[in-house]
């Protein structure tokens, strides 16, 4: 299985800490914010991978991390999203280096406190497909500015719903996904929604409506440290506390 770090974006809601540089360069408690992402792939077993990035300071990247061996990667490659398309735009870079193999998509700005290789291990034994993981939530107003996933009397995502007026469930879905080789034929079928980007959800949507698509409910903390100023803030302070991608 290969992994994509998904690093771009204008960080806008974390203005003016972005106006110096990327987002998942600023500092988690003691480490750049992209650390965590390779950290929770690397632990999981997956060490060939391709960071995704955009905009005026992609090259900082480069300087940070090299070739990847400092923090424990085989092999890394790096692809540049030359405008802000959406998630679902950023993962086609990686089509031809991932090849017909797995792959596991992370959010470079997704904190999780324990580790996600339980769901590396379950999506290696998955027959096809694909997998999400998903986090109970406990404050229901904040639900409304995430993906919600609502589940079928088997414990199945039936859909997932993107910024819902009502949330179906408190089950968020996080920024980390597992496709098969068919990721690639769906992105290319997508329309660009309202906000002129190619949307994840609508690719999450397409394994859930073939009933190819599989989930795991997160353990721990999981934080969104580019949804807003106090969301990263917050982030910090979990990882401070409790440290990250703890086994």
């Amino acid at each position: 299985m290969k992994g994509v770090i998904l690093a771009g974006g204008t960080g806008s809601r974390l203005h003016p800490l972005t106006r110096i540089t990327n987002k998942h360069l600023l500092p988690i408690y003691d480490r750049p914010m992209i650390n965590y992402a390779i950290e929770a792939l690397v632990k999981s077993g997956v060490t060939e991978m391709m960071l995704v990035t955009g905009g005026t300071h992609a090259g900082e990247f480069l300087r940070l991390l090299g070739n990847g061996q400092e923090f424990g990667i085989e092999r890394l490659l790096y692809a540049y999203q030359d405008r802000p398309g959406g998630i679902a735009e950023a993962l086609g870079l990686a089509e031809r280096f991932v090849g017909g193999e797995r792959v596991v998509v992370l959010l470079a700005d997704n904190i999780f406190g324990r580790s996600i290789r339980r769901s590396v291990d379950a999506f290696v034994k998955q027959e096809r497909g694909a997998r999400v993981v998903l986090y109970e939530m406990t404050d229901m107003d904040h639900l409304k500015s995430l993906g919600v996933a609502q589940l079928n009397g088997d414990g199945r995502i039936s859909r997932i719903v993107e910024k819902p007026g009502t949330p179906p469930s408190k089950l968020a879905v996080t920024g980390v996904y597992f496709y098969d080789h068919r990721v690639w034929e769906v992105l290319r079928t997508l329309e660009p929604s309202s906000r002129g980007e190619l949307e994840i959800t609508d690719v999450n949507n397409w394994y859930v409506e073939k009933g190819l698509m599989e989930c795991d409910v997160l353990e721990g903390f999981w934080g969104d440290a580019g949804e807003s100023v106090t969301a990263y803030y917050n982030v910090n302070d979990m990882v401070r506390a409790k440290g990250a991608n703890r086994d």
